[in-house]
């Protein structure tokens, strides 16, 4: 058989998805390059550099940013710690843990514009949400969550529905532990804390460090559950960066100051990547 034809055969694929990638890319390059306003359609030509400094000097920007990683840090923070321990609290058998089990994954198969209206009308609603009914049974006045605290509001949507993702994973790897070194640990006379501490967690570590390169990955391009509740206010205080690219293009139809933000986008998730592909890298080879 001919060596090169596995390669032929592939051609087709690879340039198929080449071609899906470096178009959009190309398209995306050309238009941060020039003047391409919808509102101003006879002011075009090249702009060199015009459109990546006028959304970086945007007022909006440093606020977008500043959200962009808080967002990614606390919804990241909080599943995977949330998830570990969830984790650890069904690993061992117990009645109804096969239902428990797909409850708690459930979350993730919802859309995720259905999760922020299911936050936005059904639980932090003000007057008639689950929260508010909390508060006033406890004689605490309701709050209006997404107009007093917008950003933590989203911030709990969305660790709402990628939790699930985060403990099924650790779930899974779990399942692959040792359980002669469990044994072991616990005829020695190890506590549970010292087995989480000295057992649980470094088999966890490649787990937990996937876990963060995905979410972070996905996480940067969070926009539905901000569109559908906050709309990126109060003012600012809930955009986050691909929020801000998303009001250049459509809200004030700048094509060309839009795709210099995308390719903003595109550098930032690269640089998280390469430093997370890096950090998986090391705890593989541990």
């Amino acid at each position: 058989m001919n060596r090169s034809m596995p390669r032929l055969l592939l051609a087709p694929a690879v340039g198929t998805l080449f071609l899906w990638m470096i178009v959009p890319l190309g398209m995306t390059i050309y238009f941060s390059l020039v003047r391409y306003n919808l509102l101003q359609p006879d002011q075009t030509g090249f702009a060199g550099l015009e459109n990546f400094e006028f959304f970086v000097t945007d007022p909006s920007f440093g606020t977008a940013v500043t959200n962009t990683l808080l967002l990614l840090g606390s919804v990241i923070g909080i599943t995977v710690g949330i998830g570990l321990a969830i984790a650890l609290l069904i690993n061992e058998p117990f009645p109804g843990r096969g239902i428990v089990r797909v409850l708690l994954i459930s979350p993730f198969f919802v859309m995720p514009t259905v999760n922020a209206l299911l936050w936005k009308n059904m639980m932090m609603n003000p007057i008639y949400g689950v929260l508010a009914q909390v508060w006033t049974a406890f004689g605490a006045q309701p709050v209006d969550w997404l107009t007093d605290h917008p950003l933590f509001s989203v911030i709990v949507m969305v660790a709402w529905q990628w939790l699930p993702f985060a403990t099924l994973i650790f779930m899974t790897a779990l399942q692959g532990m040792d359980r002669e070194q469990l044994e072991a640990a616990r005829m020695d006379g190890a506590n549970y804390a010292q087995q989480v501490r000295f057992l649980y967690l470094p088999h966890l570590a490649r787990s937990v460090a996937v876990v963060v390169m995905i979410e972070l990955i996905f996480l940067l391009g969070i926009f539905a559950e901000i569109y559908t509740t906050t709309g990126g206010g109060p003012g600012d205080a809930s955009t986050n960066v691909t929020f801000l690219i998303f009001k250049q293009a459509l809200l004030n139809f700048d094509a060309g100051v839009a795709s210099a933000g995308a390719l903003f986008a595109v550098l930032l998730a690269n640089i998280v990547a390469v430093f997370l592909i890096r950090l998986v890298g090391k705890n593989l080879d541990r």
